[in-house]
């Protein structure tokens, strides 16, 4: 039996901010579509409804925890809500919170990140129908980023990519960066999923690299205890870490 006692440091694959081409293109656009079809998208979704319904950010408006639109008459008084996705990817997420904020009838401002320029352009290519959602090429450790305050940060299956270092310093950020909260959805570091996801490989018929930086993704997730001792370090308040399909931790950070 593999060992998740520990998180593993081995580098994966993708961590090369340099590469590019069809290998890196399918293994994006694998990775969302195996995300969407165990239901990984809808729980970063949940999430962001959640901070939208805590903060309440209207007196007579509460944003919808379900998929029925507004009343009409209510429309006009949402203000435009900026939500930030860092390590977007191949920009999935964003272009299901558009859908969403189209069918509710809210206004979104979405941004993503990624520190890879060849996966920014192909993100761009893929959300060019879509007015709302804009994208940058930047590492988010560099001394200038994040110079804008969002409403909302978003880190979908991105966390786990960094060492425990640079995710306290990198919470730090997002909390001082975020003005209703922070959504994080990242793998749980198990035996199960690790041999699941082998299962997957075959399946999907996944390249090389898919195939080893997935593993390696599960050995780099989190256990509760993790993400908890983060919290505490931290000195985080009302925050909540849900287990969730499929083998994946929902960790909602309110900031205000």
């Amino acid at each position: 039996m593999i060992d998740t006692r520990y998180r593993s440091e081995l580098p994966e694959i993708m961590d090369n901010f340099s590469m590019e081409g069809e290998i890196l293109k399918d293994a994006l656009d694998k990775i969302a579509g195996i995300n969407k079809l165990l239901g990984g998208n809808k729980v970063t979704l949940a999430g962001v409804k959640e901070l939208l319904n805590y903060a309440k950010l209207h007196d007579s408006v509460k944003p919808p925890s379900s998929d029925q639109p507004l009343p009409s008459k209510t429309r006009k008084e949402i203000r435009e809500i900026s939500i930030l996705d860092v390590g977007c990817g191949n920009g999935d997420m964003l272009r299901v919170l558009a859908a969403y904020a189209a069918k509710n009838h809210l206004k979104f401002k979405l941004t993503g990140i990624d520190a890879n320029a060849f996966t920014i352009k192909h993100a761009s290519r893929l959300s060019s129908a879509y007015q709302n959602i804009s994208y940058e090429c930047l590492d988010i450790f560099q001394e200038s980023a994040l110079n804008d305050r969002y409403d909302i940060i978003l880190c979908t299956l991105t966390l786990h990519h960094f060492k425990d270092p640079e995710i306290i310093h990198l919470l730090t950020i997002f909390r001082e960066k975020a003005r209703l909260g922070i959504v994080i959805n990242d793998l749980q570091r198990s035996a199960i999923p690790y041999y699941l996801f082998i299962a997957l490989c075959f399946v999907f018929r996944l390249n090389r690299m898919s195939k080893e930086d997935g593993l390696i993704s599960i050995l780099r997730g989190f256990k509760r205890e993790d993400l908890e001792q983060y919290s505490n370090q931290l000195k985080l308040v009302n925050t909540s870490i849900r287990w969730k399909w499929a083998f994946r931790y929902q960790w909602i950070i309110p900031t205000i």
